[in-house]
Order: structure tokens, then sequence, then C-alpha cells
């Protein structure tokens, strides 16, 4: 390993990067190369695409972990614990998305009122396919909410052969939105151009820091950005062809440790990274 310029803000995406498939909790070793980094002057966190409130419980309640974060896929942008920027998504283009999957066997759509999903097209069984969670804490709900809404996710069941069908009929049907695939089974819509990215620049801006002070993790569609606008971006092994080609480090698998190993490196001010 050799030294390397002053990092100051880590990010990493979650499900698939520092969370196994499969399980709930990041691991002990990874909270604490969280803290490890903190106490190295460096602010770290999560850049999820879930909201805050679902992310908190992957840090088994550690709220320190996710004071600085990229919820809802940098539509919520947090730092030191407090909500800095919200980005929303349009009502019609929102109800458009409605339309176009409406009545499309196994497919539905979840708005969040803050933490809770509600559940506005599709079946709870059909979600429970694509994200356990979310099927067991959802609420029935007739159309889209009234209020700001920050996230909404269409889903499927039948594996990730029908949801790249599905992403290419939304980007096709609905140009008034971005869709990105972080997972089999799962959407994210964000306003178009919109991204992780666009929150760790406003991250950047408000830590008084540059791009380049800043190292991402991640491994899914939605970590494109994250990874690829970002000079310091790393793919986890596991990631898609598309975040691999984006990153400009690689390191090895998430049920491996490989971000927890390369964030504790960091912390010690070592780089980890090599071409």
């Amino acid at each position: 390993m050799s030294a390397h310029p002053d990092i100051k803000l880590i990010l990493t995406d979650i499900d698939g990067t520092i969370l196994p498939y499969g399980q709930r909790i990041v691991s002990p070793r990874a909270i604490a190369a969280f803290h490890a980094a903190m106490d190295a002057g460096i602010h770290v966190g999560p850049a999820s695409g879930r909201g805050i409130s679902h992310v908190v419980p992957t840090f088994a309640g550690d709220d320190v972990c996710v004071a600085t974060a990229l919820g809802t896929n940098g539509m919520q942008v947090y730092l030191d614990g407090q909500l800095i920027h919200e980005e929303h998504l349009d009502h019609d283009a929102l109800e458009h998305v409605l339309a176009t999957i409406h009545g499309r066997p196994g497919v539905g759509a979840i708005v969040f009122d803050g933490g809770t999903p509600l559940l506005v097209e599709g079946t709870r069984e059909d979600l429970a396919e694509s994200f356990p969670v979310y099927a067991e804490q959802a609420v029935d709900h007739v159309g889209i909410p009234d209020f700001p809404v920050v996230k909404l996710n269409v889903f499927n069941a039948g594996g990730i052969d029908l949801t790249r069908e599905l992403l290419d009929l939304l980007t096709s049907e609905v140009p008034e939105l971005d869709f990105n695939l972080p997972m089999p089974g799962f959407l994210n819509l964000t306003p178009p151009g919109y991204s992780k990215a666009s929150g760790i620049e406003i991250l950047c801006q408000a830590l008084g820091i540059g791009i380049d002070q800043a190292v991402t993790f991640g491994d899914g569609g939605n970590d494109i950005e994250l990874v690829g606008d970002i000079p310091n971006g790393v793919a986890v092994a596991g990631a898609v062809p598309e975040v691999k080609a984006a990153a400009r480090w690689h390191i090895g698998r998430c049920e491996d440790e490989a971000v927890a190993a390369a964030i504790e490196a960091l912390a010690a001010g070592e780089w980890p990274f090599e071409a």
C-alpha cells in the first residue's frame, strides 16, 4: 500500500457492496471501520437507494454511521445528522409510471411515506419476492399520495430478465424520469440527470472539499454514476459489468469484507487500491 492525498469523504452503497444479499445487518467489522474513519477525521457513510429510516437498521441502529449519508439514490443528502438537500419526484410522471405498469402480471410499485412503504400497485406476494423487508412493512394505498414524493420503486416477480424488460419499457414510455436497476426485481426512479453522484457533489460543496478527496464504493446499476463520476470510484468484485467498467479501482468481494478492509486502510492513511 502507498500513501495518497488527503481523503475526507467515503461513501459506500449497501446491498451487495457492504451487505451481502440475504443479510439484513452489516458486519461488526464494517461498523468498526466506519468508526475508525470518523476517528481519523473522515466523513463516512452509506450511499443507498434506501430511505434513511431503512438504512439505520442495516447498521444495527448505530445512528452515527449514517449521520452523513445519501438516501434514496442521492435524493436525500445528510451531513452530520442534518438533511441538507432533498429532491422530489413529479406527480404527473409518477401517475404515468402507474398507468404504464397497470395490469402487468407480477409488476407493482411502492411509494414511501417517510419510512413506510405504501403498496400502490401490484401484490404483497410479488413484492416479497424482490424485497421481503418492504413486503413485511407495506401498507395498502390507492394511487399516488398527494404529499411530495421522494421515493417510488417499481418491482417485479420473476427474476432479472423481466426486470431488464421492465426497465426498457419504462425508459421508453416515461421519458419524464430516469430509471435504474439496482438489483433483480427492483427499479429506482430519479428526476432526469439526478443520481448518487449529484448527492456527492452537494456533500463535497458543503464540506468544502474537492471531488478528488472522496472515495466511493458500489456494485449495482444505481452505482454507475457513484463510482464512474468520481475520480476514486471503486467497484467490488461482484459488481455488474457496467459498474466495473465505470470504476477506476477494483477490490474483492462484498462477502469477504473488501470494503471494510479498504476503509480500515484509508482510516490509517494508506491507499489500498492498485490499477
